[in-house]
């Protein structure tokens, strides 16, 4: 669709700063893992002070020379900006250079398409390139005026490139949305089904490479693909977490989050993100060895905010404590319940006590205990039975004996109303206490 070269893997990194703006060798580290993870091997880096940007380049025009010599004597195939570029900006800069210019938006995009694996995840992330490419379409290209019409003859502009370009991408645009609410409703029903079986629902977040991944592969039976890689899992897994005091849970696998992730990719991934919004208790992972932990920790708590999952309960997981030199175990609040967890998901230590601190969680407001109905208590037996909130029963000439297993939450409005099952559901709920 572009005049473009052909995408090489030989590439020059430009990672602009400006004062004040923190550390900044992480974020040249962390710039490098993502081109590392697309694929790309770097040849060269020039770091550019930007104070006040060019509106022309983003970096300044005598930079630009640099870079531009710099691609040349390397022989660069692409050059990346640590940044987001305006569609302008990104077009001049390509002019200039006379190589292809990837932004740190399109490099993310980039590495989003390679790594997805399910049909939502691919359907996710093409709405999203197609929605960051729309923009680069506004003057960008020197072609997208030159189509002209008219059917006799030439007798003036027809629809031109650019506004041809537009419409295939709407087109498509609209029809990978309904494809998506599709995916959404039915990913929405599965959820749906799991909270009427009224078992918990966590799920892991965290800053990419935080070793979520490793921790769901060993909090379960999963084979989700761990790696040393930014973005090395994009698309959600559930697995059932068991072995806990409290019964079992669904414990969720996300993508992990990243400054300055893209805003098309957050509101693509809504979908995949809702494991987050719609658990009952949050994981938090963090890498333990890492000194910018907490700067990290704001990062995701933005993007949960982004999200509406900010207010979800959540678990700090401090991981990686054989590499911070730490030793496993849980901290608490003033009132003695669990807010973060030291452990080590690769050796496998402090597991034991991350499934210490769920069934605390989780647990304490679960009802688990018998009851027995009254046979004229059937409205009541099927409103529970509907709930998933039954886990035995046996039936005779008095009624049932329950077996009770469900989340106070959905215990408690299951009365109807009805003064007599009030007074059962009561007597249930004070004797788990």
């Amino acid at each position: 669709m572009f005049d473009r070269k052909e995408k090489g893997d030989r590439a020059v990194l430009v990672l602009p700063h400006s004062r004040g703006e923190g550390d900044t060798a992480r974020r040249a580290e962390e710039f490098a893992e993502l081109v590392k993870s697309a694929g790309a091997d770097v040849l060269g880096v020039v770091t550019a002070r930007v104070e006040d940007p060019n509106p022309r380049y983003y970096i300044g025009s005598g930079k630009a020379d640099e870079v531009a010599e710099a691609a040349r004597a390397l022989q660069a195939d692409v050059v990346l900006v640590d940044h987001v570029l305006t569609p302008v900006q990104e077009r001049n800069l390509e002019k200039h250079l006379g190589i292809r210019v990837v932004d740190r938006a399109g490099l993310i995009l980039d590495i989003f398409a390679q790594r997805a694996r399910s049909h939502e995840g691919k359907l996710e992330v093409e709405l999203a390139q197609l929605k960051h490419l729309a923009t680069r379409l506004v003057r960008g290209w020197t072609h997208l005026d030159a189509q002209r019409g008219g059917a006799i003859g030439n007798r003036g502009p027809g629809e031109t490139q650019l506004e041809t370009d537009r419409r295939l991408i709407g087109v498509r645009v609209k029809m990978l949305t309904k494809r998506l609410e599709k995916v959404q409703t039915q990913r929405g029903q599965q959820r749906r089904s799991r909270l009427r079986n009224t078992v918990p629902q966590v799920a892991l977040v965290g800053y990419t490479n935080a070793g979520k991944s490793t921790l769901f592969n060993a909090l379960t039976t999963g084979d989700v693909y761990a790696a040393d890689l930014l973005f090395a899992t994009l698309d959600p897994t559930v697995r059932k977490l068991e072995n806990l005091s409290c019964g079992p849970a669904v414990l969720a696998d996300t993508v992990g989050f990243i400054r300055e992730l893209p805003h098309d990719l957050v509101a693509a991934f809504r979908a995949t993100l809702a494991e987050a919004h719609d658990a009952d208790l949050l994981l938090h992972v963090s890498d333990a060895a890492d000194e910018e932990r907490e700067r990290l920790h704001r990062v995701v708590d933005n993007v949960l905010e982004e999200i509406d999952a900010g207010d979800v309960p959540q678990l700090h997981i401090m991981n990686k404590i054989d590499l911070a030199g730490a030793e496993p175990r849980i901290d608490r609040d003033a009132a003695g319940k669990p807010v973060r967890v030291w452990l080590s998901a690769a050796t496998g230590v402090g597991l034991d006590l991350l499934r210490q601190a769920l069934g605390e969680l989780l647990g304490g407001e679960r009802v688990q205990s018998a009851l027995q109905l009254p046979l004229s208590a059937g409205r009541l037996h099927a409103r529970l039975k509907a709930a998933g909130a039954i886990t035995g029963e046996t039936v005779d000439e008095h009624g049932w004996q329950l077996r009770i297993d469900a989340p106070r939450s959905v215990i408690a409005p299951l009365s109807g109303g009805d003064p007599t099952e009030t007074l059962l559901l009561r007597e249930l709920l004070a004797v788990a206490e």
